[in-house]
């Protein structure tokens, strides 16, 4: 049965805290109520907040990380190894990498991974710029650090063949420590860590049944 609201307002609240990502309209009614209990003047700075984020921040041109300017902090770091590029599906990831301190290089957020049964494909994602980036001539090494799932193994594989006519770059994968079916984001820093250190070249994944 609906839910019947004593205030249009409120309803109104309720719906858009109800299309957040795993939040139901029963806990966004809790959540609504709780906002309305709280000082006013910390509830719009809540939503100051989230509306600067939205407003100001933007994605880098160069490797689609999210950033305030438009390259990020870490393409415009000369500390960073500009030679190695990760290739990542989404900026959770380059936190998470980040978080383990094993990667020194620079990355690449295709923003998503090729999923047919989701109609996405090759040309929904970031692998266009990434071959360009490659073209260049100034990268030597391309980590694939997509989640060991079906369609993170897909879109190695396709990125695999379009780098493969590159022949000065070699081309890796994350260890199998990270388990197979697991999302990135899920997986510990620590097992993450070993698998960046312990990477190995993806031709050596194409032979195992």
């Amino acid at each position: 049965m609906e839910q019947e609201f004593a205030s249009r307002l409120l309803e109104n609240a309720v719906q858009a805290l109800a299309q957040l990502p795993g939040i139901g309209r029963k806990t966004a009614l809790r959540l609504a109520l709780h906002l309305l209990k709280q000082p006013q003047d910390e509830v719009l700075a809540q939503c100051d907040a989230i509306a600067r984020m939205r407003r100001e921040i933007n994605y880098c041109r160069v490797c689609h990380n999210i950033s305030e300017t438009e390259v990020c902090p870490i393409c415009s770091s000369p500390s960073r190894d500009r030679s190695v590029v990760c290739v990542v599906e989404n900026v959770k990831d380059v936190m998470s990498i980040e978080n383990t301190h094993q990667h020194h290089g620079l990355y690449h957020v295709l923003g998503g991974v090729i999923s047919p049964m989701e109609g996405i494909g090759p040309q929904d994602i970031e692998i266009d710029s990434l071959e360009q980036r490659v073209a260049q001539g100034d990268i030597r090494e391309v980590i694939l650090a997509l989640s060991p799932t079906m369609e993170g193994d897909t879109t190695n594989f396709y990125i695999y063949r379009r780098l493969a006519p590159y022949n000065n770059v070699n081309i890796t994968v994350l260890a199998r420590g990270v388990s197979v079916g697991n999302d990135l984001e899920y997986t510990d820093e620590l097992t993450l860590a070993r698998s960046i250190a312990g990477r190995t070249p993806f031709t050596q994944t194409l032979h195992r049944e």
